[in-house]
């Protein structure tokens, strides 16, 4: 298993690591080398949440299988969560795909529904107990993956700009999805400026006729 998310390396070691089989956990970019793949010579490596670049040379040592968390081929691309949040999703899937060299495009193994409610860790940490189930189910059934169907659409990688709240929300619940999609570790917490300062927000509440969040408040960096 190869992830950078404390909530999957979390769950490998209450549960994955548990399954039939010999196990490797695979926690920095700099550990996935052709050299210590082609030691363990796995039958499947599995990649939750590892945005980064797999070599070419990787994917054709082993099965390797990435969860992306769109229902693929539509919302292919970075940011799956905040782009599906941002654009009125409340639910989508979790799909178990072979890595290709091009992007979220490789065939199926499986789909599983995620709901998109809560702050982004909270889904994050929903989304990990549910790959850990496909990965059990994938190592004990040995499916054969099948080709993606549809027209495929893109999703493109959030910058972190895009966490400043919009001058234009105008809705409560529009300001509080803005807020909640972007509150996990790793990611740029929504933020506005006022003169030399920047108010970073987290931990939203929303309620009948207001937000309550922590803020955090910084000077800005030239």
């Amino acid at each position: 298993v190869a992830t950078i998310k404390p909530w999957h390396i979390q769950v490998y070691h209450e549960v994955v690591k548990n399954y039939p089989g010999e196990w490797h956990l695979i926690s920095e970019p700099k550990e996935l080398s052709v050299a210590k793949i082609e030691t363990l010579r796995p039958k499947y490596i599995f990649f939750p949440h590892w945005s980064h670049i797999v070599p070419d040379e990787i994917l054709n040592l082993s099965d390797c299988i990435c969860f992306h968390e769109t229902d693929l081929p539509y919302g292919r691309g970075g940011s799956p969560v905040q782009n599906l949040i941002a654009n009125g999703h409340r639910k989508t899937a979790i799909t178990a795909l072979r890595m290709i060299p091009q992007l979220d495009a490789g065939p199926v193994y499986m789909k599983r529904s995620l709901s998109l409610e809560g702050l982004a860790e909270e889904i994050f940490i929903r989304s990990a107990h549910i790959v850990a189930d496909m990965i059990k189910v994938i190592i004990t059934e040995n499916p054969e993956p099948e080709d993606q169907v549809g027209e495929p659409t893109f999703f493109r990688r959030r910058t972190s700009e895009q966490s400043r709240v919009p001058a234009g929300i105008s809705d409560l619940m529009e300001l509080f999805d803005h807020i909640r999609m972007l509150d996990a570790d790793g990611y740029p917490k929504a933020f506005f400026d006022i003169g030399p300062f920047r108010y970073e927000i987290s931990r939203p509440a929303l309620r009948t006729d207001a937000i309550y969040a922590d803020i955090r408040i910084t000077k800005k960096k030239e």
